[in-house]
């Protein structure tokens, strides 16, 4: 099977850097991108195919993934129709907040259209994917796209009505992992340690915390209260998270990003 990427930015290139460091043959992947600079270097780099085109990228391929900005897709796509049709490529969208009906109607009919959403994380192979496809997708070709984001983290399928959930949970909720370890760190060099060391200690403890609720059926709130010993320090720390509205301000930027992703 021959894969096609339309675009070649940091997410594109983290799946290709993944695809071929885990068996992948990179003489079966073809690439495009804006100015075909951002393809050649990665197309160098994986031992792939460069094109001037998104065209030519659809005729040498099977399953054709659309890494390129929502807006984009449909000023794409109309060159691209008799090809898929013809070839019967399955395509691939990484487009935030485009639906498989809004791709489906740009595209010709009964085209099998998968549907996915990586993250950041991916590009060290620790990735979180979202996934759903409609009616035309067989088992076979759903599990081969599956394979293809394994090969960068985990991949978990999502009702797409829960898509924009997803989206918040795994694409947004990096960010504010980030943010939170950051300001742990800081105000840990406030107290007088130096930043780089708090920030291995608090990026550290965050990565066992969340692999702690991962082996554990224990609810996270038990797990708090199994940290805050009665009179104990953690709790006082507990207690001014939630005095200072920290779970509120958690769902509130939950709220936003949901919404927004609704509108693009």
């Amino acid at each position: 099977m021959k894969f096609g990427f339309i675009g070649a930015g940091n997410m594109v290139s983290a799946i290709v850097r993944g695809m071929v460091q885990g068996g992948y043959n990179g003489a079966d992947i073809a690439l495009t991108s804006k100015t075909i600079v951002s393809a050649e270097k990665l197309a160098k780099e994986c031992g792939a195919n460069a094109y001037a085109t998104a065209k030519e990228v659809a005729e040498h391929c099977d399953v054709l993934v659309l890494g390129v900005k929502p807006h984009i897709i449909q000023t794409v796509l109309p060159d691209l129709q008799e090809t898929i049709a013809e070839k019967k490529i399955t395509v691939v969208s990484i487009a935030a907040g485009k639906s498989l009906a809004y791709l489906a109607e740009h595209l010709p009919k009964d085209t099998p259209v998968i549907r996915v959403m990586p993250n950041i994380n991916g590009s060290i192979g620790k990735g979180t994917t979202g996934i759903c496809q409609n009616e035309f997708v067989s088992e076979n070709l759903l599990a081969e796209v599956q394979n293809i984001f394994e090969k960068i983290g985990s991949v978990f399928a999502v009702l797409e009505e829960q898509f924009g959930i997803f989206s918040v949970l795994a694409g947004a909720a990096p960010a504010f992992a980030y943010i939170y370890t950051d300001t742990l760190a800081r105000a840990a060099v406030k107290a007088g340690m130096p930043k780089p060391l708090a920030l291995a200690i608090a990026a550290d403890a965050l990565k066992g915390s969340g692999e702690m609720l991962l082996a554990t059926e224990e609810s996270p709130w038990a797990l708090v209260d199994k940290v805050c010993s009665p009179g104990g320090t953690t709790i006082e720390g507990v207690t001014a998270l939630s005095e200072y509205g920290f779970m509120n301000s958690i769902t509130k930027a939950f709220d936003a990003v949901l919404e927004k992703d609704k509108r693009v």
